[in-house]
């Protein structure tokens, strides 16, 4: 799959999807679902979910291949790339922001046909895919993914994120003990009582899962689902439209309300349409770091503990861990702190010589005006008016802000791009506020981002390629699953199944086949209810009368009896096969 127009760091996230990897029990659980989903969400989904389903490509009979998926999509200005389970946020926004989205090519497991907490083919396919046909959706998902890629980021959302990847990835797997699974719940259940504030990553996650993972649409009385997490789950789709589900008109104060990903919703919210979606977003955006900037940007920034970039009105980018912006005595940003590497970038292109190893150890900088030109900023300034200063290649100078910042040095450099200074470089400085010293000569050279306001702060580094790996970019794979003896001879089973449907055979040639897979079934798998499900569909389209299918609709009666869940399951399954 060709990925050259994604930025290197994205690339690791796209996997082969490796079609073979898919079982025969995969594809009856596919299958299954579609079946389910498209009978139900003709009626109740927005109107376009049917026809995206067939302009997409996607077919009830097999899963995907998600290369034919993307061919379709680019007819809408997306495309698809298949990726492994969960991918961190930042990588899934920006994967978004330019126009592609990523599916995961897992396979929910028939223990969790109704739901699973990890993404799947299913969710990311039958979802998401189906709704971007329609322009004003599309639109907003890719505004709300420019949006979402400035959002701070805390270190406390990215420990959240590895516990919730930990246990969906524990729970998909067969293999995973009951003590596996105990162990990442209470770990997940740990690190979600440890948030200390919502992050605007927060705050954005639950403007998605409201939007385009929960949302409806249309009136409060009769709304449609239009949100993937309700398109790829009946149960979910049934029970979003009960009188017991709040419904409520979405404004940005979605914002507030949390969510538990493994409980169904005790409220929605519903958009009157695909318009409504932007404007609620551009209220969120008035609210964020990007935006806002100033000293409220970078509190959000310092808060984080994370990697963000502060840019002054220059146009310099400090992108690393800001952990202290300094005020004056009438509160304005006087100086700049960052601890760790420290990259430098202008028009988010990080300056040669400033990558994240010079600044190793972190970096310092005074803001504002200085007292001898107080009315122009510094960046603003010409050749001459530098010259004014003192400031020339070589002299030594004192630069009083009117902060209260003094900064004392040799010259040794001026960077300026675009007919503005971006850094002023000095060796043997030193800078102090009061009695605080904020640089030292012995620290080496002081390299000053100049500029008088900070006018935006947003998340992760401004040159995330020259950057390189920080911890919301970790790329991690989902693991091949190992069957047992059993399970391939189950999957077996299926295939023998579905090769009997693809051959096309009717009346005593079907009822011949099927009677040699079922009997093996009656001996190995009692209590397996899916094939015979799927057999049952196959007489009731095939063959008249069958005794084979009076014996095996009295075998899922039996096996309805286990649970309520099963029940409903088998249930849904013959009224679709035409037998209840």
């Amino acid at each position: 799959m060709e990925t050259e127009f994604l930025p290197p760091h994205l690339r690791k996230y796209v996997v082969e999807q490796h079609y073979e990897k898919y079982t025969p029990i995969d594809q009856a659980v596919w299958r299954y679902i579609l079946r389910q989903l498209r009978a139900f969400l003709g009626k109740h989904a927005h109107e376009c979910y049917l026809e995206g389903l067939e302009k997409t490509g996607i077919d009830v009979e097999r899963i995907p291949k998600i290369d034919e998926i993307s061919k379709k999509l680019q007819a809408f200005g997306w495309r698809a790339y298949p990726v492994s389970g969960f991918i961190p946020p930042a990588a899934f926004m920006e994967l978004q922001s330019l126009g592609v989205l990523p599916i995961a090519s897992d396979m929910r497991t028939l223990e969790h046909l109704l739901y699973t907490p990890a993404p799947d083919i299913v969710h990311e396919a039958a979802g998401h895919a189906p709704i971007l046909v329609h322009p004003e959706f599309a639109k907003y998902l890719t505004e709300y993914a420019q949006v979402a890629k400035k959002a701070i980021i805390s270190k406390e959302d990215l420990n959240l994120y590895e516990a919730i990847r930990e246990l969906s990835d524990i729970k998909e797997n067969p293999a995973s003990s009951a003590a596996e699974i105990k162990a990442a719940e209470e770990n997940l259940d740990k690190v979600s009582k440890s948030i200390s504030h919502v992050s605007e990553a927060t705050e954005l996650g639950r403007m998605n899962w409201w939007t385009a993972e929960y949302g409806l649409i249309g009136s409060l009385s009769n709304p449609k689902l239009f949100g993937a997490g309700l398109l790829s789950s009946v149960g979910e789709a049934k029970w979003c439209l009960d009188a017991k589900v709040k419904k409520i008109p979405l404004s940005v104060d979605c914002i507030k309300q949390g969510y538990d990903i493994t409980e169904p919703q005790p409220q929605l919210y519903v958009t009157p349409d695909f318009k409504t979606l932007s404007r609620v977003l551009e209220d969120m955006a008035e609210q964020m770091a990007f935006r806002l900037g100033g000293l409220k940007g970078l509190n959000k920034a310092i808060e984080a503990q994370s990697v963000n970039t502060a840019e002054l009105n220059s146009g310099i980018q400090i992108s690393g861990q800001i952990i202290e912006a300094i005020t004056d005595n009438k509160g304005d940003i006087a100086y700049l702190r960052l601890q760790g590497p420290t990259q430098l970038c202008y028009k988010d292109k990080q300056l040669v010589g400033h990558d994240k190893s010079y600044h190793a150890e972190g970096f310092g900088t005074p803001v504002g005006h200085l007292k001898a030109l107080p009315g122009k900023c510094p960046s603003e300034f010409t050749a001459s008016e530098w010259e004014s200063l003192g400031v020339k290649q070589g002299s030594s100078v004192k630069l009083e802000y009117t902060s209260g910042v003094v900064v004392t040095g040799e010259v040794t450099g001026l960077l300026a791009r675009d007919g503005k200074t971006l850094i002023l470089t000095l060796k043997n400085a030193s800078a102090k506020l009061g009695d605080r010293v904020l640089f030292a000569p012995e620290w080496g050279m002081f390299d000053m981002a100049v500029g008088c306001s900070v006018p935006s702060v947003f998340g992760g580094a401004a040159d995330r390629e020259a950057y390189g790996e920080t911890d919301d970019f970790v790329a991690k794979r989902v693991p091949a699953p190992k069957y047992s003896e059993t399970e391939l001879k189950l999957q077996k089973q299926y295939g023998s199944l579905r090769e009997v449907r693809e051959q096309k055979l009717n009346g005593p040639a079907l009822e011949e086949k099927l009677s040699v897979i079922i009997a093996i079934h009656d001996k190995e798998f009692p209590q397996d209810w899916l094939l015979r499900l799927e057999a049952i569909e196959l007489l009731n389209s095939r063959a008249a009368t069958s005794a084979l299918k009076a014996k095996l609709e009295k075998d899922l009666q039996v096996l309805s009896a286990k649970d309520e869940k099963t029940k409903n399951l088998i249930q849904d399954g013959l009224a679709l096969a035409g037998t209840l």
